[in-house]
């Protein structure tokens, strides 16, 4: 099967848009369109549950954590041995997530790499990685991103620059004590942060703990400003210092207390100007980070999650079709499928991914949906495909009321399971 370095896994579109390419392409056959919307419908929901018990699950594992928590904590983790291994814990479960949602996990050497750079739009930041107990950072889509700037050598007019962006990134952060961090930052807690369209050279203004630097020109407008400045005055003290020797007394102590207070003088104004342009990066990092974050901590897994939950439909849906429509009657290879999914996505949405067929089928295999003789897949036909589901589903809840008809159910229970009934 293709395997291609510059494509990911991910496939950008909306489940529904998905849904309505693929029944679009079925054609005039009206039955077959409505089944397709029927099984989409039973692989939602499907996915849909087994993903609201992997919440659940990261939730209870990040509950300790969780540096916004407003619940009491019943049995608090203790510090040592029990604390690390639960943030070991609840770190495989994401990762897990980042996987299933077709996110790639950068190394500490790229991480270090990207962060000895600095954008014409970004900040110089300046990260001390020891302060991380752990610090993993997961990115997806690695591409081309435009922005807009303006020069002073252009006589300030706009142009349009194209840079290296990851249009998702995520960072997983636990602190450790360290004399550099602010004394609000609770080391105990693991920080979870999703961003958009962000300049890889910017990736280090996105890490707790990180320290604001100043871009080179500005450094060195306010060295050349200080230098200039400091020699100037000490021209003035040194060049009249004969005059000052001869008449040494009252008269050399005011000739000298002058320079020496145009000297301090000089010197507070530069450190304000610094402390102006501080202001001024911090306020350009703050609109950054407004308009670039699409989550943080609890939130973060609601929105992992629910993308991971769509993309596994999205696989299993894609995989299923093409076996369904497409296939010879004694099926087709992982290879053959493959392809052919990378294909008509780029026929049907203009879209080039690198489809991740082991995982689809394993999906389908799970689910009964396909059966596999030799190296050859099938798709089961579509009624027993919907039977399959319904059953499945019907059987996530094992309680039955057969065992308990003669019992003398309350008004409410009588309403729940004449709804259950109706329902079937």
């Amino acid at each position: 099967m293709a395997e291609f370095k510059d494509r990911e896994h991910y496939i950008p579109l909306r489940q529904s848009d998905l849904l309505s390419l693929l029944c679009k392409d079925i054609g005039n056959d009206r039955a077959a369109v409505e089944s397709l919307k029927e099984l989409e419908k039973l692989l939602s929901a499907t996915f849909h549950y087994e993903y609201f018990k992997l919440l659940n699950d990261l939730k209870d594992q990040y509950a300790p954590f969780d540096p916004d928590a407003v619940t009491k904590k019943i049995e608090p983790v203790s510090d040592g041995a029990e604390r690390s291994q639960r943030v070991e814990a609840l770190y495989e479960q994401f990762v897990y997530l980042m996987e299933r949602a077709n996110f790639k996990r950068l190394t500490l050497d790229e991480m270090k790499q990207l962060t000895k750079e600095v954008s014409d739009w970004g900040l110089n930041m300046y990260v001390d990685f020891s302060m991380f107990e752990k610090l993993e950072i997961f990115v997806r889509g690695d591409t081309t991103g435009t922005r807009h700037i303006r020069r002073w050598y252009s006589f300030w007019k706009q142009e349009e620059v194209h840079l290296p962006i990851y249009k998702r990134m995520v960072i997983f952060a636990k602190m450790k004590p360290h004399p550099n961090l602010p004394a609000q930052i609770d080391t105990n807690a693991v920080f979870l942060k999703v961003f958009k369209d962000i300049p890889k050279m910017d990736m280090e203004m996105l890490l707790p703990g990180a320290s604001m630097g100043m871009p080179a020109f500005d450094r060195a407008k306010l060295g050349i400003s200080i230098v200039g400045g400091g020699a100037w005055v000490l021209y003035s003290i040194f060049g009249k210092l004969p005059d000052f020797v001869e008449g040494f007394g009252f008269g050399f102590l005011v000739g000298l207390f002058g320079p020496l207070t145009a000297l301090a003088g000089f010197g507070w104004r530069q450190w304000a100007g610094y402390q102006n342009s501080r202001t001024v990066f911090s306020l350009r990092l703050t609109q950054s980070l407004y308009y670039q974050t699409l989550g943080t901590n609890l939130s973060v897994l609601f929105h992992l999650l629910d993308e991971a939950e769509e993309q596994e439909c999205r696989e299993a849906l894609l995989a299923y079709y093409y076996l369904w429509r497409r296939a010879s009657p004694d099926g087709w290879t992982a290879l053959h499928l493959d392809d052919y999914v990378e294909l008509d996505l780029e026929r049907l949405a203009d879209l080039k991914v690198d489809f991740e067929i082991d995982d689809a089928l394993a999906k389908l295999e799970r689910l009964k949906l396909v059966t596999k003789t030799g190296d050859r897949y099938k798709a089961v036909p579509m009624e027993k495909a919907l039977e399959t589901l319904d059953y499945a589903w019907d059987n996530y809840f094992k309680y039955n009321l057969a065992g308990t008809q003669s019992a003398d159910l309350d008004g409410s229970t009588r309403h729940a399971a004449s709804i259950s009934g109706a329902s079937k």
